[in-house]
Order: structure tokens, then sequence, then C-alpha cells
């Protein structure tokens, strides 16, 4: 999940070396933080969100694959 995050979030920024992800397993369910440049929190997370919804979208599905519960949070610096 944490490939596919960082997949997708590099292709759309302007600062791909600035991505940062990161999994962070608990008890129930996985958590994935997204770090990204300033500049590039408008872009990953669109107009009305639509682009992060996808992204989570994207994974909970891939990860419903494999029986596991994913979710995707951006963490500001």
């Amino acid at each position: 999940m944490k490939a596919l995050v960082e997949l997708v979030t590099r292709s759309l920024v302007d600062h791909p070396d600035v991505v940062e992800v990161r999994q962070v397993e608990g008890p129930h369910a996985t958590v994935i933080e997204l770090h990204v440049s300033p500049e590039d929190l408008g872009k990953v997370i669109g107009r009305g969100g639509r682009v992060i919804k996808a992204i989570r979208t994207l994974t909970r599905a891939a990860a419903a694959r494999s029986g596991k519960r994913v979710t995707v949070e951006i963490i500001r610096s």
C-alpha cells in the first residue's frame, strides 16, 4: 500500500523528491502518513478533496483484497 500511495503522489506533485510516505501499523488498521511540500498540498488534496478521496478509495480497495484496513492521512509539517 505504501508503494502505491508513493507512486500516485509522486506523479501528481511538482516536487516529487520531497514526498515522504510512512506506514504505521496499528492493532486494527494501518495508517499511511503522507508528507508533501506545502506548495504541493493543494495538488494532493484537489478541488473539494477529490484527489485525496480518490487516493484513499484506491488504497482501501487494494487493502480489501488482502483483508486489511488502511487509512491515508496527510501530515502537515
